[in-house]
């Protein structure tokens, strides 16, 4: 009985909006409950019960009843007014709201789009002209003008390594000559990687801006991800003899003796050797090409490599297991936090303020704008600034509320109404959310019922039934030759049966002090929709 109780309770914040057309079905006093609310209820609560009891409506009907009436009770004892609760309903409200705030259509298309990056690799070269400072983005005619005729030269004929290596800044381009390899879906800042894949291969990118500069990119191949991989490797580090001595493990590995072995004895990656040469398992873009190469080109686990070598010496791999790229319901709630994680989770956003925009009755009020343009804002006071300065769905924010988001910004007046509008629009969206998003609402007053119920069941129930010891040993008294044993003996098992005897005489209490009118043609109606 108490786990249907609260299956109730979990699956309350299920319930959809109300419509227009829906019954009655009971009523609590003067509180009418609608059959949409015990039916979805119902329907949710067929697929988790464990009895019979679950699965009849007048039995399900019942407890429904009951646990309305717990609820009931909570606000007559204003649970919902104490700060402990208000606090935590707060600070759960804060978390519940994070991912609403972003367009819904907008992060599925960016989270589509990481998958299909994640399953096809590009492979590019690009050449940075910096931004001065420490990363700071100073939008110039002259920096771009400097791009410009760097891709000018290439378009006319010029190599691009030949180029990138005489005028790029990027201070890698001197080992590669401005080739990043193989790259995809969050390896590089977002505007990167869109440019990237939207430039075909072997063709030269217009000019574009990141954080660190204006590039531009030449795409030199497209190709399908193989996932990721397990591998081993032995190392001989770069030397006079390194070759030889790579090509005589070689033939050990030949000879039939084991991979682990043999790197174990003679790896000299000091890390790995002592487990066999085993490498933490990496996909594209973790390893030098050479080496992530050779892997690639193995086809079957445990096979290996030829000897071949790279900056770090002479390699021999090992394949042990290869992860392909998985299916995209299998990727795609990692695929949404690392969106949501990134950078580019801010087009969400910005979609998300341009359809409020749309729909909110947004006003400004430049007249009183004005004394923020003439007067530094240390100079203001607050209590002689009460003009509207915005509204939004007829909701008016004050100079007073402008001149407290400014204080601590070093922005321009213009920059800072720009961010103090969107700030407005959002606060009223969050308002708004519990009228127009039915799946906000219900998961909100899951939790805002389930702490109240908590609170009242801990009230009512429990700390009597554990405090209570003259309570309890009467009880036990009572039902002593049900039990068989001491009550020390058994002092758990009996707790929890008084705090079911309690429940049911509160439950007729409650019963007996409020009036419970059940409908019976809309029970009828209900009934004989699951054929009962």
């Amino acid at each position: 009985m108490k786990k249907l109780l609260f299956s109730i309770a979990i699956f309350y914040g299920t319930l959809a909006s109300f419509s227009q057309k829906d019954s009655e079905l009971f009523r609590i006093n003067d509180t009418p409950v609608m059959v949409s609310e015990f039916k979805q209820m119902y329907e949710k609560n067929l697929t988790i019960a464990e009895d019979t009891e679950a699965t009849s409506v007048e039995s399900y009907l019942e407890l429904f009843i009951n646990y309305k009436l717990k609820i009931n009770e909570a606000y007559n004892l204003q649970l919902d007014t104490v700060t402990s609760y208000q606090r935590e309903l707060e600070s759960y409200k804060k978390e519940l709201l994070v991912p609403y705030l972003h367009d819904t259509e907008t992060l599925q298309a960016l989270v589509k789009e990481a998958y299909d990056r994640t399953k096809n690799e590009v492979k590019a070269s690009h050449i940075l002209v910096r931004f001065p400072g420490k990363g700071l983005a100073v939008d110039t005619l002259f920096l771009r003008n400097k791009i410009v005729g760097y891709r000018n030269r290439i378009l006319q004929g010029e190599d691009f390594e030949k180029v990138a290596k005489e005028v790029s800044e990027d201070p890698s381009v001197k080992r590669n000559g401005g080739n990043l390899g193989y790259f995809k879906a969050f390896q590089m800042v977002y505007p990167f990687e869109t440019v990237a894949y939207k430039t075909k291969v072997g063709e030269v990118s217009e000019p574009f801006k990141t954080k660190f500069g204006w590039h531009i990119v030449k795409v030199t191949d497209i190709r399908s991800s193989k996932g990721e991989f397990e591998a081993a490797h032995i190392l001989v580090r770069n030397s006079p003899k390194s070759e030889a001595n790579i090509h005589s493990l070689y033939k050990l590995l030949e000879s039939g003796k084991p991979f682990e072995e043999v790197a174990k004895e003679h790896s000299e990656d000091t890390n790995t050797a002592k487990i066999g040469g085993r490498l933490p398992r990496f996909g594209t873009g973790k390893m030098v090409d050479e080496f992530e190469n050779h892997v690639r080109s193995l086809k079957v686990p445990g096979s290996y490599s030829t000897p071949f070598k790279t900056i770090f010496g002479w390699h021999i791999v090992k394949l042990i297991k290869s992860y392909p790229v998985p299916s995209f319901s299998e990727m795609k709630n990692e695929l949404i936090r690392k969106v949501k994680q990134s950078k580019r989770i801010k087009i969400s956003d910005k979609a998300l303020l341009n359809k409020l925009m749309d729909t909110y009755e947004v006003k400004e009020y430049p007249e009183a704008m004005v004394i923020f343009l003439k007067t530094k804002k240390e100079a203001l006071k607050a209590s002689e600034l009460h003009a509207t300065i915005l509204s939004v769905n007829k909701e008016e924010f004050t100079q007073r509320d402008f001149l407290e988001f400014i204080k601590f910004t070093n922005k321009t007046v213009k920059e800072n109404f720009k961010d103090f509008k969107k700030n407005a629009l959002l606060s009223c969206f969050k308002k708004n959310l519990v009228h127009t998003n039915p799946e906000y609402r219900n998961t909100l007053l899951e939790y805002k019922e389930g702490l109240l119920l908590f609170d009242l069941m801990q009230q009512k129930i429990w700390n009597k039934a554990s405090k209570d010891t003259l309570g309890l040993k009467s009880f036990f008294s009572a039902n002593k030759v049900k039990y068989g044993k001491e009550l020390d003996a058994i002092r758990g098992q009996v707790i929890s049966d008084y705090q079911d005897a309690l429940e049911k005489e509160w439950i007729k209490e409650l019963r007996k002090n409020n009036t419970v009118r059940v409908r019976k043609r809309a029970l009828r109606k209900l009934k004989n929709t699951y054929n009962q």
